[in-house]
């Protein structure tokens, strides 16, 4: 959360992948991306700022999270404000600290209301510069990887988690089936489906930033960009298969957002099952 105090917000570009659409061309879209803005009356100025800068820079804007401190709706309307002058689409899911007060419903209707579409296990299909782009939104959820998974066995409330970690499992698949006929296609989660990007928080604790369960429909799918936060001191980019999975915390990334320049390529439509 403190990327956001700097008086001077940065923005970095990075390309993901080499392939273009066809023979001779140089289709892409760029991507702004960020999580943990933990946005409040002390950072507004910055947020808006950073905002600002980063609707220079790319045709689309997503939000991985922790959009809020502690998930109040007025804390939400800050954040529709800072982000009214970016005129491209904005697109998030929301973190833990949006749910903390359990006004979930509110948050997202300040959110909405200022013109950020909220995905909760939804996916949607957007005209991006005449480049369809498909993006699957969920939290995503906590579990574990290899020799920390929490099983699903014991006590009810334990057993209950993991079929929480399942819903947001299934809502990948389903997603990226949907958006399957989508060019460019992005995976948007607030836990990480990965170790990798983990790298850097006490390994004890991984089992509450992500689960490996979340990455089998993207290593299935094979999406074009997976995106998370939560992990604040965690490591920026890790993969899943081919699909590259990048940390985008601002306290990770050590600047406000990342612009993704992403190629347009054809996908072979996944079969449906």
């Amino acid at each position: 959360m403190e990327a956001f105090r700097r008086a001077l917000p940065r923005v970095c570009l990075l390309s993901v992948g080499t392939e273009p659409a066809s023979s001779g061309s140089s289709a892409t879209v760029r991507v702004a991306a960020t999580a943990d803005i933990h946005i409040r009356e002390a950072n507004r100025d910055q947020v808006t700022a950073a905002f600002e800068q980063a609707g220079a820079e790319a045709n689309l804007m997503l939000l991985a999270g922790d959009l809020t401190t502690h998930g109040e709706p007025e804390q939400a309307a800050l954040l529709a404000e800072a982000c009214s002058r970016f005129e491209a689409p904005v697109i998030a899911v929301l973190g833990n600290h949006d749910h903390h007060s359990g006004r979930a419903r509110e948050l997202t209707a300040e959110l909405e209301n200022g013109g950020i579409r909220v995905l909760d296990r939804e996916a949607v299909a957007l005209d991006v510069d005449g480049v369809e782009l498909g993006i699957v939104g969920a939290k995503g959820f906590v579990g574990g990887f290899s020799g920390s998974h929490l099983p699903d066995f014991g006590e009810p409330l334990l057993r209950e988690v993991y079929r929480e970690t399942g819903h947001e499992v299934e809502a990948i698949e389903r997603g990226l089936r949907e958006v399957a006929h989508c060019p460019v296609r992005i995976v948007l989660l607030h836990y990480s489906p990965v170790a990798e990007t983990l790298q850097g928080e006490p390994e004890g604790i991984w089992t509450m930033l992500g689960s490996s369960r979340l990455a089998d429909p993207i290593r299935e799918q094979e999406p074009d960009l997976v995106l998370h936060g939560h992990a604040h001191a965690g490591t920026f980019q890790g993969a899943i298969g081919e699909t590259p999975v990048h940390n985008v915390s601002v306290t990770v990334m050590k600047r406000d957002f990342w612009v993704f320049e992403l190629p347009v390529r054809r996908h072979a439509t996944p079969p449906i099952h």
